[in-house]
């Protein structure tokens, strides 16, 4: 039995009413969606956090799930508009300790405090950046999804066939198709 097939067996289970079925699919998948989480906010003990509150979405919304895609490919969404959520709220407070100028002689070891390299270089990293992440976005659902598995997760073309139920070959073709639309859409910052 794949591991689509062990999903799916396990999540009638809990939507038949089983709740430790739901356990196996937790211990499973928690540290690749840690893992996820991690690529967004950076700190081990918030992406726990916010990995066990796209759980707690996953099972409340259990009840829904057709099985249309695989299992992990749809906690994968889960986890990432929850770590987006996140994203947003913090970027609505404020900071709770500012460094002032007077103070920052005494962090000269802090890392953030480094300067990493020229305004002009580090403006286009991230305009590069930016490029890349509405690039992705802007792919279609099948293309994204392969992208961001094989790119983000580090998955095999194995395992993103699972994941997305399809085979290798279409696997493959999402993610030349992906990548080819990103490099043009780069291409003319790279000059």
């Amino acid at each position: 039995m794949g591991t689509s097939q062990t999903d799916i067996e396990l999540v009638r289970r809990v939507q038949a009413g089983e709740k430790k079925a739901f356990d196996v699919l937790v211990l499973k998948y928690q540290q690749k969606v840690i893992n996820l989480v991690m690529r967004y906010v950076r700190d081990q003990h918030i992406a726990m956090d916010i990995a066990q509150e796209a759980f707690i979405k996953a099972y409340k919304g259990l009840k829904n799930f057709r099985g249309d895609s695989a299992f992990y490919t749809w906690l994968y969404r889960i986890a990432i508009n929850t770590a987006k959520n996140h994203l947003v709220t913090m970027s609505r407070r404020l900071p709770a300790n500012d460094i002032d100028a007077q103070e920052a002689e005494q962090y000269e070891s802090a890392e953030g405090l480094h300067e990493r390299g020229t305004p002009e270089s580090e403006m286009q990293k991230d305009e590069i950046h930016q490029v890349i992440i509405e690039a992705i976005q802007s792919l279609p659902d099948d293309l994204r999804t392969a992208i961001t598995l094989r790119e983000i997760e580090g998955f095999s073309y194995e395992e993103i066939s699972d994941a997305m139920d399809c085979p290798i070959g279409t696997v493959r073709s999402r993610i030349f198709r992906a990548r080819e639309s990103i490099e043009t859409k780069i291409a003319p910052l790279m000059d």
